[in-house]
């Protein structure tokens, strides 16, 4: 036996052992305590409130192993071990931890025995430990006290998150989220296996390294192969790290392309000694990130294989508060959500985790770019000597693990740290101290990094307007990355998105609630109203709740009853988004890309999401998947509202052919064509196919259109000229019949007898439909699919809601 798991469940307690548990490995320490019974379900009601004191103590893990062997070099292999932990064996420290991000393999077979042994592992507390560190700084780091109620978490190497956020539970939760396993080195171990590029007109080379590690000198086989090619080396290694390199070369190479650009070929490397194998799926690709000035300040694009990419998606957070409660299943369904809205990349924001492995070859599999923070976000963070070292070791570590991937192609130092230089009295006040600490800690990250993997792409920060550029790029939108938040955070109108012009958007975004059976998992009859106390509780972000509803005042009639307010929050929030994207994808090639904030949930909360927690689609991911297709059509005003301007864009690599009938609709829903439009949409660009006169729409009519293109994709929409609340809207008469489908679920047949906007069918059953959120004329139908989650009682009811019945009374 080489490798003795020590997965499975271990056994929990405080430390007076006053409180005790079992605890599945992985796991976290708190969803062991609710299982148990010890403390109520953190998600629901108010009990986060009540659950301060988890996190304010120390914890204990222990389990017994057996060992028939215990000679030779045998280590510990832990990852993701959350956070300041000290592990034992056998009653002698054989580790002391204090980042989450890093792998641990300390020496422990001085420490084994032959028989019965145990391990234990001692959690110290996030909060005490936080609290202990800022102590000994040698001056005062602050953090977002709006984002962490749980003070100095930035003191330590764990997601920032975990303390809290604007959209997240404050539990500082504590775990251990990897491996822990005990392993015997026998000639030598993998420690790391990284690869490097050269591609060539019909050829790639791939420069495979292999880092070992070894006790003693010797010499050790190691087999390599990718495709068809495979290789034996006998290395020589000496103690402690030995590199082995070997190059292959793939003719005629199938090349790795984003979603909706081509396939996501992928190879399979392995490498293997006698004992140990390691597997890689590599996708042969090169990226460039271009930054070339211009006539509005400078680039921000990334071109892959060559070719530049509009770049469309979402900003990706952990898929749960707690570890235990995430599996490998709920998180592909999330990224197969993101897919399937017509996005090919997502940003790792940088204060959650870098991500397992398995994560990466989804993105792989699904061709979803990922801009990959390092995770450090929103406050300032210490540039000791230690902290330092501690960082570096990380980011090796991080890059090493993962660079290999096709879907990586941007690292990133951080979110908006720049930007937190100003947010606090310390820093305002002694700006250079600051900004000298702070470089210290980006210049760190940036070495680390580009000695893991040189030829990988750095950008300092996000938002950045370049690189050494520590201006405002919330605001600025000539070169850089952009944060746009005015909308929300500053109350600007939605035409306000209209008024820059990112040369890529990596942050925008606009609240609503989640939805109603979601909220009816946490909160009672009696809750269901913004501000009742556990409502408020759900709301995160201040100011949140009053922002939503003097949003509603400003382009919508006030909804009755609490479920269309909840209904109404989503279609705002859409909206917002749409009116965003539709124009910046406009602008292509000026604008390069946009991704909304946020794409998931950690738990349930009124947030930015586009999917429920649980994985729902909300009203906004609905319209996302049509304004995020390759080939769409938008109508947009001119900045005076004089003209209404249909902006076609094509994001293929062929003229797409369009065809495009604008139309009048009435109240009463009746379409009357107006103009009907051929053209044909050149490769990568944005063009505008038709313009129509503002004065020449009727009163209380809308715009609408329809669009097929010879590549077989097609839409439709509506523009309202001024605001909803304006419009005398009708009751549509929407009628709903369900019968089972042939292939499994649910055919539900939507009928309106007048005009129907953003109609949405509604279930408590989870599950998908196919389609949601959609406008109906008069005597139209939909014919949708509704597929359960998971086998459920009876046939599951729905529920509809459009515009106008939501603000109609009765």
């Amino acid at each position: 036996m080489t490798t003795l798991d020590l997965a499975g469940t271990w056994r929990l307690s405080s430390l007076d052992e006053e409180t005790q548990a079992l605890m599945p490995v992985p796991g976290d320490v708190h969803t062991a305590l609710r299982n148990a019974g010890l403390i109520p379900d953190p998600y629901v009601g108010r009990n986060e409130t009540d659950l301060g004191w988890v996190a304010a103590r120390d914890w204990q893990i222990e389990q017994d192993f057996v060992l028939e062997d215990a000679e030779g070099d045998w280590y510990l292999d832990i990852t993701d071990l959350d956070t300041v932990a000290t592990v034992e064996i056998n009653g002698q420290v054989v580790l002391e931890a204090d980042n989450c991000f890093r792998r641990y393999r300390p020496s422990v077979g001085a420490y084994l025995k032959r028989g019965d042994n145990r391990i234990r592992i001692l959690f110290h507390s996030s909060i005490r430990e936080g609290a202990a560190r800022q102590a000994r700084q040698p001056f005062y780091i602050p953090y977002h006290s709006g984002n962490s109620p749980i003070p100095n978490g930035n003191m330590l190497r764990k997601p920032q998150c975990h303390f809290g956020w604007d959209w997240n539970i404050a539990l500082a939760p504590l775990g251990l989220y990897g491996t822990i396993a005990l392993r015997k080195l026998e000639a030598a171990r993998i420690e790391h296996v990284t690869t490097r590029q050269t591609h060539h007109a019909d050829r790639v080379e791939v420069a495979v390294t292999v880092t070992l590690f070894a006790e003693a000198p010797g010499v050790v086989p190691v087999v390599l192969s990718l495709g068809q090619e495979r290789v034996r080396l006998d290395c020589g290694v000496k103690a402690g790290e030995t590199q082995v390199a070997y190059r292959f070369e793939i003719d005629e190479p199938r090349l790795w392309w984003p979603a909706g650009s081509g396939e996501q070929a992928l190879y399979t490397l392995t490498v293997s000694l006698p004992d140990e194998t390691v597997t890689r799926k590599i996708g042969l690709r090169t990226a460039e990130l271009l930054t070339n000035p211009d006539a509005a300040g400078s680039r921000f694009a990334l071109s892959i294989n060559g070719r530049e990419i509009f770049c469309r998606g979402a900003n990706w957070i952990p898929a749960d508060a707690l570890f235990s409660l995430t599996s490998v299943e709920k998180t592909r369904d999330l990224l197969q959500s993101a897919v399937d809205a017509n996005m090919n990349m997502i940003r790792v924001w940088g204060g959650g985790f870098y991500e397992a492995d398995w994560f990466y070859d989804l993105c792989d599999e699904f061709g979803l770019m990922v801009w990959q923070d390092f995770q450090f976000s929103c406050n300032l963070y210490p540039s000791t000597p230690d902290f330092l070292e501690n960082v570096a070791a990380e980011v090796d570590y991080q890059v090493r693990r993962l660079a290999s991937h096709a879907a990586i192609v941007l690292w990133c130092g951080d979110n908006e740290l720049v930007g937190a230089l100003t947010w606090f009295k310390e820093s305002v006040e002694n700006r250079d101290r600051y900004v000298v600490s702070y470089d210290r800690l980006n210049r760190t990250i940036e070495q680390a990094m580009k000695a893991a993997a040189p030829e990988a792409i750095w950008w300092p920060s996000s938002p950045a307007s370049g690189y050494m550029d520590y201006g405002d790029a919330w605001h600025a939108d000539g070169s850089g990355d952009m944060h746009y938040w005015s909308v929300w955070h500053e109350n600007k109108p939605f035409e306000d998105y209209r008024k820059v012009r990112p040369r890529f958007c990596s942050e925008f975004g606009f609240q609503s609630y989640t939805s109603l059976p979601v909220i009816r998992s946490y909160a009672a009859e009696a809750d269901m109203n913004i501000a009742s106390p556990v409502m408020e509780l759900h709301q995160k972000n201040v100011g949140g709740n009053e922002r939503i509803a003097a949003t509603m005042f400003r382009y919508f009639r006030f909804p009755e009853g609490f479920a269309n307010f909840v209904y109404l929050s989503q279609v705002q929030q859409a909206l917002a988004i749409r009116t965003a994207v539709d124009y910046w994808r406009s602008l292509k090639p000026h604008c390069m890309g946009t991704l909304y904030w946020q794409l998931n949930d950690t738990w349930p909360v009124a947030s930015w999401s586009s999917l429920d927690y649980g994985g729902g689609w909300k009203v906004l991911h609905y319209l996302a998947r049509r304004f995020f297709q390759p080939v769409t059509v938008s109508a947009i005003p001119s900045q005076d509202g004089s003209e209404i301007r249909f902006s076609a864009v094509n994001d293929t690599l062929s003229d797409v052919a369009l065809t495009l009938n604008i139309q009048h609709l009435t109240l009463s829903g009746e379409r009357q064509t107006v103009e009907t439009v051929d053209l044909v949409c050149p490769p990568d660009a944005a063009v505008v196919a038709a313009v129509i006169d503002a004065a020449s729409l009727p009163a209380n009519t809308l715009l609408a259109w329809h669009f097929t293109a010879g590549n077989g994709m097609g839409g439709s929409g509506h523009y309202v000229h001024g605001s909803y609340k304006a419009l005398p809207l009708k009751p549509a008469g929407l009628g709903l019949s369900v019968s089972p489908a042939p292939l499994g679920g649910y055919d539900i047949t939507v009928e309106s007898a007048g005009l129907g906007l953003y109609v949405m069918v509604e279930s408590d059953t989870p599950g998908r439909f196919s389609d949601n959120a959609f406008d109906l004329a008069a005597g139209e139908s939909r014919r949708i699919t509704f597929i359960p989650s998971s086998d459920s009682d009876g046939e599951p009811s729905f529920r509809m809601y459009d515009l106008q019945s939501c603000t109609t009374a009765g």
